[in-house]
């Protein structure tokens, strides 16, 4: 008896398991795929600012396999509104435009066309300077946890204007950078200090600074514009899986299809000055 208990319990048990291997079809919903920009002409402080690369790409459903979504036969240049020059960008056949004759002048404007399957999407933006960075260092008394390293760095903030900043922090060998807004409402005219400090996160392998830990902090000065744009995407992408936050919405950058409106492009042409420094942790 206690075989053929056994035996019914087994032929149950497949017959389960097997079940659980139905396939089951869901239909997920699609768009179209758009053109994608990634147009960030950064001028390094202490460089001359000529190499510049652009980037275009389609967007792809989320669950896509299809890796290679680059663009090319794209027309890419730029015009600098103020003095006339056009920057003709060369097409790499590989989703990538770049130019080593760009000339970057602050405060000047520049303008994006890109015309591609018949199509021309243009943006404006204007090149801000940025302060050099003054100090960069390490400590533990002035983060979120009294016991963990956080880097340091202080800049001064030009009085009597608005000023608009985006930071990165990235240690080297992580997958991803850690990205700041800041703007000097309440710092106008005074030396601004900003802090970045590591928590231990498992989901992300994240794991605090320590000694011999190398981090590249890139000090950029931006538009109001860009500014409001990068403020709310770093929302949304620090807010990702928080209960408590607001439901992600669509933003939308500053590259327009003059050809069809409705075919508007991701991404955002930003043109900026950038300070770049490095600090290893003791």
């Amino acid at each position: 008896m206690k075989k053929i208990y056994k035996s019914v319990i087994f032929i149950a048990l497949s017959l389960i398991l097997s079940s659980c291997e139905d396939v089951i079809d869901v239909d997920v919903n699609t768009a179209e795929p758009r053109l994608v920009i990634e147009a960030s002409l950064d001028w390094e402080k202490g460089t001359t600012g000529s190499e510049q690369t652009i980037k275009l790409s389609m967007s792809s459903p989320y669950f896509s396999t299809d890796t290679d979504t680059s663009v090319t036969g794209a027309l890419v240049t730029v015009t600098n509104m103020n003095s006339g020059s056009v920057y003709s960008f060369t097409d790499e056949n590989n989703g990538s435009y770049s130019i080593d004759n760009f000339e970057p002048i602050i405060g000047n404007t520049y303008q994006l066309s890109v015309a591609y399957n018949g199509e021309t999407y243009e943006a404006t933006e204007t090149l801000m300077e940025v302060s050099s960075i003054n100090q960069i260092n390490q400590s533990i008394e002035d983060g979120f946890d009294d016991e963990l390293p956080e880097v340091n760095i202080y800049f001064d903030d030009p009085a009597e204007e608005e000023n608009f900043y985006l930071v990165s922090f990235y240690e080297i060998g992580d997958m991803f950078p850690f990205f700041a807004d800041v703007s000097d409402e309440f710092v106008n005219g005074n030396e601004v200090y900003y802090f970045f400090e590591k928590e231990e996160d498992e989901d992300s392998n994240m794991t605090p600074f320590e000694a011999g830990d190398t981090v590249e902090v890139k000090l950029y000065g931006i538009s109001e514009q860009y500014y409001r744009f990068i403020r709310l995407l770093i929302e949304q992408y620090y807010n990702s899986g928080n209960p408590f936050a607001s439901n992600a919405a669509l933003i939308k950058g500053n590259c327009i299809n003059l050809t069809n409106p409705d075919n508007y492009a991701y991404g955002y042409f930003r043109v900026t000055e950038v300070d770049i420094a490095t600090y290893t942790f003791e």
